[in-house]
């Protein structure tokens, strides 16, 4: 074995494309105007905005089959040119790191079992909040 091959040449294929080749995908699910959006991306975190998820490098199906999905379609439409995007925190309903990437799709969520969360996740003292230092 040549000096420059390293320590990835000693594993099988099989294992060295899971381990070292693949990038997780993950399926994040949100809230956003009445309507719950599924979609999967290559990256997310909490990014640098407080109280805002950041999500990069969004996966979309492929467009070679005849069979066009028009939810998929719309949600590719209206992400378009981004790159990265951030989501508020409380609209998150749910982000799973899944082994493919399924059909992005957008929702109504009118009826369904799914709600935003209540309450707000930071109020400034003193701005009719809670705990503020000029309530009694």
């Amino acid at each position: 074995m040549p000096p420059t091959a390293g320590a990835c040449a000693k594993l099988p294929l099989r294992v060295f494309k899971r381990t070292h080749m693949a990038e997780p995908i993950y399926k994040v699910i949100f809230l956003n105007q009445g309507k719950v959006y599924e979609m999967y991306a290559r990256h997310v975190s909490h990014g640098s905005l407080f109280g805002f998820i950041e999500v990069e490098k969004l996966v979309f199906g492929a467009r070679s089959t005849v069979v066009v999905d028009p939810t998929e379609e719309k949600i590719q439409t209206e992400f378009a040119g981004v790159t990265r995007t951030y989501l508020p925190m409380h609209s998150i309903v749910r982000i799973d790191q899944v082994e493919k990437q399924g059909i992005s799709k957008v929702t109504s969520a009118e009826g369904g079992n799914v709600a935003q969360f209540p309450m707000p996740i930071y109020t400034p003292p003193g701005q009719g909040g809670k705990g503020g230092p000029t309530e009694r």
